[in-house]
């Protein structure tokens, strides 16, 4: 389910799973929402001549609607967007114009400084550019943004018209070479330009950094009307997977009474369940949460993510045993997703129980051969060296955890403890001197005591 992480103060969160409301921009990690986001780009990244796994698509926790890369072949995409998107081509029609610009090699001249950046390493350079605030977080899902009001900020990432136009030309082109309508590109800017008589201030981002002219809509509403494709449709499919990340992202994201709202109990479509099912959880209301995810479970019986729900629901009220059978049904239907593999990991980890602890590890170590950069599975991993009494393997896991939360002073003194107690010359040792090499580069005293973090 979703995971929300603040680290302006490098929290680590226990509670993991669910999605953390809390002051702040952050990334989201969601394996539906990112699995149909990938289903909508991946045609148009390869009709741009790109690499699908190597271009990388970021959720930003920010109600604005925006969008946009950075750092080479990095797409970011504000939760904002994705709701108010009424329809799947919308947002792949914005994908295909920001695929635009990573086609063109725009904002060239930042390129160079973020092109090896990680994400947060970008977002803190936003920030920083905008206010002089750096987070020291690096683990992909962590970061914390500022709003899109700031002046630095849409300066740093503004486009010239001519760029604009550009990438207009070039989303078009991969639209139609993967067999989507424009349509959607052109509604979402006709939205934007229903805002060009707003006060700066009230514009949303997006309009502020991306230039909009009378010759951009008029190409794009002359392309569409031209074109064979003006009525095609997606599937139906990524219509249903559309409906239902937008109400997940609704009922995570916003209190019960405006869930239910919009989508009231005369509402029985699956999204609209959906929705209920999680703000209910979400209110604490145990039962008819579990009620109605039982009743969308029994409809789709090979769905993780309805699986996944109810484990994480059952965890978070403390049935951390219960929760293990449908997550384990999750990760098999998921082909073992990383976070969900996670969620198995910390609901068997929450039992207390030793007979969970080898399984766990299991679970993390195919987490972490997937996303070795997520730090909440090394921290996960140390907790459970720990108790397996490995010592050597929890020191270096704690220290994995530190280096990747930018707390480098932690870092080396795991990884000399590691070091201790790894033997000497094995992988994992290695591994401890490489951490101490990249947290002590010129070289360090690293006596016992010396390097432990105050």
């Amino acid at each position: 389910m979703l995971r929300r992480i603040i680290t302006l103060t490098a929290i680590f969160l226990v509670a993991l799973p669910s999605m953390v409301l809390a002051q702040g921009r952050s990334f989201i990690r969601d394996t539906e929402i990112e699995e149909t986001l990938r289903m909508y780009v991946t045609p148009i990244f390869r009709a741009a001549g790109l690499d699908p796994n190597g271009v990388s698509v970021y959720i930003v926790s920010d109600n604005s609607l925006n969008a946009f890369v950075a750092g080479g072949q990095k797409l970011f995409i504000n939760t904002g967007l994705l709701l108010k998107a009424e329809t799947p081509e919308q947002v792949i029609g914005v994908m295909a114009h920001e695929t635009g610009h990573i086609a063109g090699g725009h904002l060239s001249r930042v390129q160079d400084q973020l092109r090896n950046a990680s994400a947060i390493s970008i977002l803190s350079t936003i920030v920083g550019v905008a206010a002089g605030v750096a987070s020291g977080r690096s683990d992909v899902g962590t970061a914390a943004i500022l709003g899109g009001q700031n002046v630095a900020t849409r300066n740093f990432l503004a486009y010239s018209r001519t760029q604009e136009s550009s990438a207009d030309q070039a989303g078009v082109n991969f639209l139609t070479n993967a067999g989507v309508s424009s349509r959607g590109l052109l509604e979402f800017m006709q939205t934007l330009e229903g805002q060009e008589l707003l006060s700066t201030a009230s514009q949303d981002p997006y309009l502020r950094s991306h230039p909009l002219t009378v010759e951009r809509v008029d190409f794009l509403a002359n392309y569409v009307a031209n074109s064979p494709l003006k009525d095609a449709k997606v599937s139906t499919e990524l219509y249903e997977r559309h409906a239902r990340m937008r109400a997940k992202l609704l009922a995570f994201t916003n209190h019960i009474q405006q869930t239910m709202r919009t989508y009231p109990e005369s509402d029985t479509s699956v999204s609209a369940r959906y929705a209920r099912s999680i703000a209910y959880y979400r209110d604490s209301q145990l039962d008819p949460a579990l009620e109605i995810i039982e009743g969308l479970i029994a409809e789709e019986p090979s769905n993780p993510y309805f699986e996944e729900l109810k484990g994480q629901i059952l965890l978070e009220f403390g049935r951390a045993r219960d929760a293990i059978e449908p997550l384990q049904q999750s990760v098999e239907l998921s082909g073992g997703a990383p976070l969900i593999r996670l969620l198995l990991a910390h609901a068997m980890i929450e039992t207390g129980d030793p007979e969970f602890l080898t399984p766990a590890k299991d679970a993390l170590i195919g987490v972490l051969s997937r996303e070795r950069s997520n730090s909440s599975a090394w921290r996960f991993r140390a907790i459970v060296e720990s108790r397996l009494g490995n010592e050597g393997e929890a020191s270096l896991s704690q220290a994995e955890y530190s280096l990747l939360t930018g707390d480098r002073q932690a870092a080396s003194y795991h990884a000399v403890q590691a070091e201790r107690k790894l033997e000497k010359g094995s992988a994992t040792w290695l591994r401890a001197q490489d951490i101490l090499q990249a947290t002590n580069p010129e070289g360090t005293e690293r006596k016992e005591g010396k390097d432990k973090p105050k």
